[in-house]
């Protein structure tokens, strides 16, 4: 596979997920994550497809395009692994869906991040809440769940906390 092929079926995976994770919470009142915000792209599709919710989203800087810039009271900068236990100790376990995009072009390092970050991601799931990934993660108690139609295995990942 070239790397068109791949950036496309990550995209096209991503998209399909997202779309899928929105409609299983869908009633839901927590809100809703956005891990690492890059260019902004799934920030301004899950804003389109989730509008009933408050979203925020955590990444080191903002480097997205202007249109998909969230607002200051949405972004929550600096390290994941120091702000998402600050929103935990305010909300606690009340994220009704979160999507974690938070790897790079290092397979081993996005490996060890995930196994840093799964168990702070874990505890603020509600339940049936509904986690997207980029990346396989290491939960004890949410469950990965099947793909929808149009993505591919792989690239990407979708966990429910079915407690």
């Amino acid at each position: 596979m070239t790397r068109l092929e791949m950036f496309i079926a990550r995209m096209t995976s991503q998209r399909a997920c997202i779309d899928y994770a929105a409609d299983l919470t869908a009633g839901m009142v927590g809100p809703v994550y956005e891990l690492g915000l890059g260019s902004g792209r799934t920030f301004d599709h899950i804003r389109a497809k989730v509008t009933d919710r408050a979203i925020f989203v955590f990444d080191r800087a903002v480097a997205s395009n202007p249109a998909s810039t969230p607002t200051d009271q949405q972004l929550l900068l600096g390290d994941v692994v120091d702000t998402l236990p600050m929103m935990l100790a305010g909300d606690g376990a009340t994220v009704s869906f979160a999507h974690a995009d938070l790897g790079g072009h290092n397979l081993e390092k996005n490996d060890a991040f995930a196994r840093l970050v799964s168990p702070l991601i874990e505890v603020m799931m509600a339940p049936n809440g509904v986690i997207v990934s980029s990346d396989m993660m290491y939960f004890e108690a949410l469950e990965q769940i099947g793909l929808p139609d149009g993505a591919l295995e792989g690239r990407a990942f979708i966990y429910r906390n079915s407690l």
